[in-house]
């Protein structure tokens, strides 16, 4: 239950069920669901027409199809935070032998690693995973389309790969230690390999006829880590409230966060859209809000999980026809309706608890040759540093614990800020990636790369 402070207005829950009721109607699906999440909980649930003779709640199953790629990414992003392994090793370190070990698990993780969209015939969605019983048959004789490393190519061979590495690593069927390393943490108790009662069956619908057929429920075996899960909106606006802030006991703010984070471009076309790749996660920007999750289609259902973190808003749309319904556009209007009709309320403006003064020394106005940039305490512990006006690079840095800073996004991302300081004690300037920030521009007083001219500043006739 939500509270009243939680609940959505009227004018806002009516708008969400217009916006589902037209994309049923428009898709002509057997039967659609949708969640909106705010905060740490789903705050809105809606549906159309039935599932059993019966309007589908948030406890009916959906296939998710390539969701299912997100929750194997995050069982890899677990191995490399246990330091089971690192994101740039290649495969061949850890699962030999597949005729695509040069690519790394980074590779794989952002569809950067060559290998082809699709099995080799027959259609792998189409028909029984038992005849894929090995990654032989998953890869074929020629896995690759494209160098390593060189482009986005999506490719449900590589998170077949991944979901063998973890099984390798973990010594384990992949939907074993995926039960007990997310679902159960995370308390998704319908995301199950294969469909629980009550569960939507799968239908395509003709193209040019109201008339539908049954869609045959396939067991994709070695493909399950790509597209097998079957779930609910209400678990998955769980995992979308997991994507968005993370949890210890599966993984940290940090590590969802780099999951979140642009890895590889799309095509041209998707870059001019604004659409790229993370670490498991699709991300586009769409109505000016940057909006993080991923879609999923197999034959008989269709589904989308859509985040802005920045709003605080998610949304969740399943359906079950093979297509027809643009879920992730659905998804995208879920959550620009929440966000312009009810914008997020900041989080009360509160003093740090506690300050060091040899970090607030640091804080005000500094200069990058000639350019004012500004450093500030964060409400994290960290420091922020950025132009005082127009554009320019700026990061935010986490504190390391000996007086230095990482940095954790934009051009400074992974580099280290330090405070240069003189024998006596007084800072001297910051040196950022080798970059000297000084309190005056050229200080003469600082050590300037270069030098600074010695008869300083002055006119010129």
């Amino acid at each position: 239950m939500t509270t009243p402070q939680e609940d959505l207005l009227p004018a806002t829950r009516r708008a969400l069920l217009h916006r589902i009721a037209v994309a049923q109607v428009e898709g002509r699906a057997p039967s659609l669901v949708a969640a909106v999440v705010r905060g740490r909980e789903a705050v809105w649930h809606g549906a159309r027409t039935s599932v059993d003779g019966h309007a589908p709640d948030a406890d009916v199953q959906y296939r998710i199809g390539s969701i299912s790629k997100t929750f194997t990414a995050v069982l890899v992003l677990r191995l490399r935070d246990e330091g089971v392994l690192d994101l740039g090793d290649p495969l061949e370190k850890h699962l030999p032998g597949t005729g695509a070990g040069e690519a790394t698990i980074a590779d794989l993780l952002a569809h950067t690693g060559g290998l082809a969209a699709e099995t080799p015939s027959p259609w792998w969605e189409r028909t029984p995973g038992s005849l894929r019983p090995e990654l032989a048959d998953v890869l074929g004789d020629q896995p690759h389309r494209h160098p390593v490393g060189r482009r986005f190519h999506y490719s449900n061979p590589g998170y077949t790969l991944l979901g063998a590495l973890v099984e390798q690593l973990r010594g384990a069927p992949w939907e074993d230690v995926l039960r007990s390393e997310v679902l159960e943490p995370l308390g998704l108790r319908r995301t199950t390999r294969d469909p629980q009662a009550p569960h939507a069956g799968g239908w395509a619908v003709h193209p040019w006829a109201d008339a539908m057929m049954p869609e045959r429920v396939e067991d994709l075996g070695r493909m399950a880590s790509a597209g097998q899960l079957w779930s609910t909106t209400a678990d998955l606006a769980r995992f979308a409230v997991f994507l968005a802030k993370g949890d210890d006991r599966v993984l940290s703010a940090e590590s969802v966060r780099e999951m979140r984070t642009p890895a590889a471009p799309g095509e041209v076309s998707d870059v001019v859209a604004g659409a790229s790749y993370g670490l498991g996660m699709q991300l586009q920007r769409r109505d000016g809000r940057f909006l993080v999750g991923h879609s999923g289609s197999v034959p008989g259902f269709v589904a989308n999980l859509s985040i802005s973190v920045e709003d605080d808003v998610a949304a969740v749309v399943l359906a079950n026809c093979t297509t027809g319904v643009p879920t992730t556009e659905v998804a995208a209007d879920l959550v620009r309706i929440v966000a312009e009709a009810e914008p997020r309320i900041p989080e009360p403006w509160r003093p740090l608890p506690e300050v060091d003064q040899s970090v607030l020394e640091l804080a005000g106005q500094w200069y990058w040759g000639t350019q004012a940039y500004a450093l500030r305490l964060t409400a994290e512990g960290g420091v922020s540093l950025g132009p005082l006006s127009g554009p320019g690079r700026r990061a935010r840095f986490r504190a390391n614990g000996d007086g230095t800073w990482t940095g954790l996004d934009g051009y400074y991302a992974g580099e280290a800020l330090r405070a240069v300081r003189r024998p006596d004690g007084s800072v001297s300037h910051l040196d950022l990636g080798s970059f000297v920030f000084t309190r005056q521009p050229y200080d003469e007083g600082a050590p300037v790369p270069g030098g600074v001219d010695p008869e300083g500043w002055r006119g010129i006739r």
